[in-house]
């Protein structure tokens, strides 16, 4: 298993802030997104990845965000496993994320 690379929220803020090609998913439960999600963020609940996936470029950049990363961590092997190379995971997720949120 390949070791996913971590983004502290910080870099993940800034990356965005520069309109960066990259895509953010937040892999956190309807109710968790309710109280606000990462400006650009998709939604795909953790238990939607395995058939979501097979609509997503794997040639393009992920982010994966939960509430404190593991369960982003899940997701980003997943996806590291079934063929995207480029996924990283926010470090600490939502809980580290001081930046703008988004309803």
């Amino acid at each position: 298993m390949s070791r996913i690379e971590e983004i502290t929220p910080q870099e993940v803020e800034k990356r965005i802030g520069r309109k960066e090609d990259f895509t953010v998913i937040d892999v956190r439960e309807d109710d968790e997104v309710a109280q606000g999600m990462v400006p650009t963020a998709k939604h795909i609940r953790l238990s939607d990845v395995p058939q979501s996936v097979d609509q997503l470029p794997k040639d393009k950049e992920y982010v994966m965000i939960c509430r404190s990363g593991r369960r982003s961590m899940n997701a980003a092997e997943f996806m590291n496993e079934n063929g995207f190379s480029n996924v990283k995971n926010m470090e600490g997720g939502m809980l580290g994320w001081n930046g703008e949120l988004v309803f």
